[in-house]
């Protein structure tokens, strides 16, 4: 691999670097295009990131060209997302798009990464509106963010009880 040292920020050399030296049995167990069951690296990444990607899959298998770093939180091998009703991540699982990519990490705003979040440990996920696990991922949620919670957790809730956002469970999917 080449890299563009013109273009490395700051940002991107720290986050390698802590990458490196924390991740390295990670990085070396799974590559972002070996997407596959849920390993004991992919379980570490998702109890330490604060972000996962999301894609929906196409009904020919192929990624959407909609990508979203969102917050998130594990349940088990599960990733649990709140999000607006209105949003494609809800939308595309009305119209049945329901296998999604999943990277795990955190490479800040999508659009701006210029695609650094596919080098992080992926998984395939199968996804589903989960209503009934709205209380206890709530407190989750203020548990692991919780220097934004007050802002955050009172629109998360309201959200959900009024309709206006929706609980998706990401569940890992064999390759």
């Amino acid at each position: 691999m080449i890299i563009d040292r013109s273009s490395l920020t700051r940002r991107d050399f720290l986050t390698a670097s802590a990458g490196l030296v924390a991740g390295l049995p990670l990085a070396s167990a799974l590559r972002a295009d070996e997407a596959g069951p849920v390993t004991a690296a992919h379980r570490s990444a998702l109890s330490k990131s604060p972000l996962v990607y999301v894609s929906p899959l196409k009904s020919d298998g192929s990624e959407s060209s909609c990508h979203a770093e969102v917050w998130f939180v594990a349940d088990g091998d599960d990733a649990l997302v709140v999000t607006s009703v209105e949003s494609w991540k809800s939308a595309s699982l009305k119209k049945g798009l329901n296998r999604v990519r999943l990277w795990i990490g955190d490479h800040g705003v999508w659009t701006t990464s210029d695609g650094a979040f596919r080098s992080s440990p992926t998984v395939l996920a199968g996804a589903r509106f989960d209503p009934g696990a709205a209380e206890a991922t709530l407190a989750k949620f203020g548990e692991k963010y919780p220097e934004a919670w007050d802002k955050w957790g009172p629109r998360f809730k309201d959200g959900l009880a009024d309709g206006s956002r929706v609980l998706i469970r990401y569940s890992p999917v064999g390759a």
